[in-house]
């Protein structure tokens, strides 16, 4: 059976009732598909559904991480990060400090992914770098950078288009090995992340629907790529604010390829690719 708008809020009052968490700016549209797809996986309707959720909290949680999975790889979308490398990130090396936040970083592939490109560009030392996340789950996965060598291998091209090539002089590639930053055990399935750089980041749990700024920063650069898509559009402008009251002047938000500042505050960004520079207030 499909889900319906009456399922969606009887969902969404439910988790308001009896946790903090709160979906009801989610888009309906991505809530479907993913309430969908948790019907089907666990065999139940949506009343059987609700009764789970009141009695089990790690049910809920597990639910909740359902909903919220945002999937991240190794330096996706190598254009992006090629536009970083070459026009945005050199703004910075005369600059004594660099501060990066990730909100909505999932498993912390695009966080290690940075670390590694500043490292490239002898930045790495006075970068301080936040990641953020709604699920405590994938936090714990970011902190240990220990991921499935099957599963990413295909990202290591991304790595190698990023980190080996130099798109502005292709007969002039970049002799940087693996194994500067990531253990490759082929016969584990696993690829770790070396520990000076699992060293680096701060994580911590944030909800954009609810929390403000816990980092007590403000930002050069805001990386959120794929988590607003998921947000009605009041929900899209109240962390647009967010981002914006959180940013330098001439600081940098980047955001998903099929997503774009609409509204209040496309007149207080600057449009450059999938970047958005803030104007001065």
């Amino acid at each position: 059976m499909a889900v319906t708008i009456q399922d969606i809020q009887q969902f969404v009052n439910t988790l308001k009732a009896i946790s903090r968490y709160d979906f009801s700016q989610y888009s309906e549209k991505s809530l479907t598909r993913r309430l969908d797809k948790i019907l089907v996986d666990n065999k139940m309707d949506m009343r059987k559904l609700v009764t789970k959720l009141r009695k089990d909290k790690s049910f809920l949680e597990k639910i909740v991480k359902e909903i919220t999975v945002n999937t991240t790889e190794l330096f996706r979308d190598p254009k992006v990060w090629h536009t970083l490398r070459y026009d945005i990130l050199p703004e910075y090396e005369e600059m004594d400090s660099i501060k990066i936040w990730h909100p909505g970083c999932s498993t912390g592939q695009e966080v290690y992914s940075m670390l590694i490109l500043l490292n490239e560009m002898n930045m790495f030392k006075k970068t301080k770098i936040w990641g953020s996340d709604l699920n405590i789950d994938v936090l714990e996965s970011a902190k240990k950078g220990v991921y499935k060598y099957q599963f990413n291998i295909g990202y290591l091209d991304n790595f190698d288009k990023v980190i080996k090539e130099n798109p502005k002089k292709t007969d002039e590639p970049y002799d940087v090995e693996y194994s500067k930053y990531l253990e490759i055990n082929k016969a584990k399935d696993t690829i770790k992340v070396a520990r000076f750089l699992l060293d680096k980041p701060v994580y911590a749990k944030h909800d954009l629907v609810k929390d403000d700024n816990i980092f007590s920063v403000k930002f050069d650069l805001i990386i959120c790529r794929n988590v607003i898509i998921y947000f009605n559009h009041d929900l899209q402008n109240k962390v647009f604010s967010l981002f914006y009251d959180n940013l330098n002047d001439e600081g940098y938000l980047l955001l998903g390829m099929h997503e774009t500042i609409l509204g209040p505050f496309a007149s207080k960004f600057d449009k450059i690719g999938q970047l958005y520079r803030k104007r001065p207030k």
